[in-house]
């Protein structure tokens, strides 16, 4: 929610009249995309470190720490009296973000069940929108102030959620029992899943997976009796950022890395971020009404992820990916032709309408699949010795893909009225079909089933391609 919450925040804020008025009108497109942005590089940077900060002091530790940060972040966005100072507290932002978003996802991924591991690692994504909803509807009220608390209040309302869930995280979060078994606390383990209410034939699932990746890390690894004994024995793990490009792991960190950073190259935060402005060049003239717009995009949002969250384990991953891209690309491409073909502003007054709706029907595919597929995906394929730092390091490809989509989003617009929206399209389509070649099903497997599926889907295998594609075009009778 909080990271939904500044995400809905910074568009309409940095269209506020007070805000404008206090950090320069004159203000370039570059430097409206350099403020926006200026959280994602150390967000992308943050998040490199973050697997290391979880496996070093536990999931729920991490979480808490990442949140703090970002709450101080947030406090002195809203008490900025320059620019200079506003944009250090979004860099500091970015830092807690970056730390504590991809933990989450680890975090619950480790705490759930099989049966319902999509449903509960969908949760985040709901609570984003919320979140933006939160945010819109928040600087909505606020524009009405004719003062800088126009634009101070929303990040007074994000520094204080985000102080009180650190707290929360702190003191009332149990520990990852995955990660308790993997430091060989089995005692405190055992005490976490029966907090979490998780049945005996789940913990057993769990430790069957652990003894399982430490056989394969072995074998792997080709050590000899006695350092294989030293593994299986040892109380504490011993990994490094190599093991992300280790034999076994390699092709699951490449996929997550890419899925991650082609999630935002889809354009999506384009549109939230610069939601007011996308209203306000397809016609609507009124900051107002361009905010309450916003706001209703938001709320569509948010209406789309519910049945996402409820049908999480009946979707599957790889079919939500290929057709949600297939979906997300015609939408970027009928927006950017109607632009190029002068039909927005020109004779037809219809065009502008069709622009409108289809950024709605782009929120609610990308909400409804990528948004809730691709991030329970990326952390699921990774076995559990690098499920927290190939889930960083694809959350920093993450961050850094946004960043570029901030920052570029309003200089693409004020040079072409329809650019931007061809290039988000094409990276849509090419994502489609990278997955369509190299993408395994995970739906309803459990983690050490996955595991299976990836060494079956090794490259060496020759027939790789038709028996990827063949469940894509299969018809059901």
């Amino acid at each position: 929610m909080l990271f939904g919450m500044d995400t809905g925040i910074i568009g309409p804020v940095t269209d506020m009249e007070d805000f404008v008025a206090q950090f320069g009108g004159s203000r370039s497109a570059t430097i409206h995309g350099l403020i926006v942005s200026s959280i994602l590089i150390p967000a992308a940077i943050s998040s490199f470190f973050a697997g290391f900060v979880a496996d070093r002091f536990g999931r729920s530790k991490g979480i808490s720490i990442g949140v703090f940060i970002f709450g101080v972040g947030a406090a002195l966005e809203a008490a900025a009296v320059h620019l200079a100072m506003f944009i250090v507290g979004r860099v500091v932002e970015g830092v807690g973000e970056g730390l504590f978003l991809g933990t989450l996802v680890v975090y619950i991924c480790e705490i759930s069940p099989t049966r319902v591991r999509g449903a509960f690692t969908t949760g985040p994504q709901l609570l984003i929108t919320l979140g933006i909803v939160t945010g819109f509807f928040t600087c909505y009220g606020t524009s009405r102030i004719q003062s800088s608390m126009s634009w101070r209040t929303p990040f007074i309302v994000l520094a204080s959620f985000s102080m009180t869930l650190s707290m929360v995280s702190l003191f009332f979060l149990p520990p990852s029992p995955r990660w308790l078994n993997l430091h060989g606390r089995e005692g405190e383990a055992t005490e976490a899943w029966d907090y979490l209410g998780v049945s005996h034939a789940e913990r057993e699932k769990v430790e069957i997976e652990l003894e399982s990746a430490e056989s394969q890390q072995v074998q792997d690894q080709g050590t000899n009796d006695a350092a294989a004994t030293e593994v299986q024995t040892a109380t504490k793990p011993r990994h490094t950022l190599l093991d992300l490009f280790s034999r076994d792991v390699r092709s699951r960190t490449g996929l997550a890395v890419f899925m991650m950073g082609m999630q935002q190259l889809s354009g999506i935060d384009g549109v939230l971020y610069y939601a007011p402005l996308l209203f306000q060049q397809a016609g609507l003239a009124s900051s107002q009404a361009s905010f309450l717009a916003s706001g209703v995009s938001a709320l569509v949002i948010f209406g789309a992820t519910i049945p996402a969250l409820i049908w999480a384990d009946q979707w599957g991953r790889r079919q939500s990916t290929i057709y949600g891209g297939i979906a997300l690309s015609i939408t970027m491409f009928l927006i950017g032709a109607l632009y190029a073909s002068g039909s927005v502003h020109g004779s037809f007054g219809a065009g502008r309408w069709v622009v409108i709706v289809t950024i709605y029907v782009f929120a609610v595919i990308y909400s409804s699949t990528w948004g809730v597929g691709i991030k329970i995906y990326a952390a699921e394929i990774q076995p559990q010795r690098t499920r927290a730092s190939a889930t960083s390091l694809a959350h920093g490809s993450n961050w850094a893909a946004n960043f570029l989509v901030a920052l570029t989003t309003p200089i693409l617009l004020s040079k072409s009225s329809y650019g931007a929206y061809f290039l988000f399209g094409g990276c849509s389509i090419l994502t489609a079909i990278v997955c369509a070649l190299f993408m395994p099903e995970t739906k309803g497997r459990s983690l050490n089933e996955i595991e299976e599926a990836f060494k079956k889907r090794s490259p060496r295998s020759s027939n790789l391609s038709s028996r990827v594609l063949r469940p894509v075009f299969k018809w059901k009778s």
